[in-house]
């Protein structure tokens, strides 16, 4: 095998191309603004609201737009 040959099949397994379709930048732009929305809710004092919105996005819509 040549240097070439070697080289690009190197970058082809340290630098797999993953792709990022729409669906799973609406799900990862919703993840931030839930994630966001819980902060600012918890910080006008409703903790169990907060709680829900934070959990629901760093443990549902993070993961889906990982994912999927």
């Amino acid at each position: 095998m040549s240097y070439p040959q070697i080289r690009e099949q190197t970058r082809k397994t340290l630098h797999p191309r993953v792709p990022i379709s729409r669906r799973n930048l609406l799900l990862l732009g919703a993840a931030v603004l839930t994630v966001a929305a819980g902060y600012g809710v918890l910080e006008t004092g409703s903790a169990a609201a907060a709680a829900v919105l934070l959990v629901f996005g760093y443990c549902v819509l993070f993961p889906l737009g990982i994912a999927l």
